[in-house]
């Protein structure tokens, strides 16, 4: 074989082997997507680390230590300073009850103050017939065991608004359970890394990077208002869930 056919052989072999690096790097690559949002990134060629992200969540019930409730006082009258004067006296009326139960001033604000007309539709053009005064207040309270007295001495004394009662789980609780939560969803995180791991023929090495989503879900509570026996309130329960998210290093 004479040199010019070696060095055409010897370039088809140079060709050839660039074109398996390139085959198998592009091979190497790739992103994996599961239902649990699991993703594996690995590019060998390319500076970086080769890391498996998933994410872990944990979630416990809890009954609701903090209520809110809207209450408030409408009243009409012939003219807007007559509405807003007999607002006034029946809503400090309705103050004075929350507070003679023990509410102290923090657990009750205001929450909105409006005037407006009232129209008489009946003719072609609308007449004012009157105005409207309306008063609200927002009382967020941990003694749950005086809604009931809260919600009837507010009527008692002139409330003819009252609703949107809800229940949260404070801070002060949810830091208790943290912990706890926290432990539970790293555990789910990594029996999932640990499965994507086993299923791709990898191992986990380390852990890489790491972050934490809170939320809190509130179920829906019912409330029913009644004339003459003490109005009853079920608090519930609430969800508490905590995720996490973390990266892990593969080998």
């Amino acid at each position: 074989m004479d040199e010019r056919s070696n060095n055409k052989l010897y370039t088809l072999l140079i060709i050839l082997s660039i074109a398996i690096v390139v085959i198998s790097a592009m091979f190497y690559t790739f992103v994996v997507s599961g239902t649990a949002g699991v993703k594996l990134l690995n590019i060998p060629t390319l500076p970086g680390d080769r890391t498996i992200s998933v994410s872990g969540t944990a979630s416990i019930s809890v009954i609701p230590d903090t209520a809110s409730m809207s209450i408030g006082v409408i009243t009409q009258a012939a003219t807007s300073k007559e509405a807003s004067d007999r607002n006034a006296v029946s809503m400090n009326a309705v103050i004075s009850a929350l507070k003679n139960l023990g509410l102290p001033d923090k657990e009750i604000q205001t929450s909105s103050i409006s005037i407006q007309p009232v129209y008489n539709y009946t003719r072609d053009v609308p007449v004012i017939v009157g105005y409207s005064a309306s008063n609200n207040v927002l009382v967020t309270t941990k003694n749950l065991d005086r809604l009931s007295d809260i919600i009837d001495k507010s009527i008692a004394s002139g409330a003819n608004q009252v609703g949107g009662i809800s229940f949260t789980v404070s801070e002060e609780k949810q830091k208790q359970i943290f912990g706890e939560l926290l432990s539970a969803a790293v555990n789910d995180a990594k029996s999932k890394a640990d499965d994507l791991a086993k299923s791709l023929n990898v191992k986990i090495a380390s852990v890489k990077t790491s972050s934490i989503n809170e939320g809190t879900q509130i179920f829906p509570v019912m409330a029913t208002l009644a004339e003459k026996a003490a109005t009853p309130i079920q608090p519930g329960e609430s969800k508490v869930t905590l995720s996490v998210q973390v990266t892990y290093l593969i080998e």
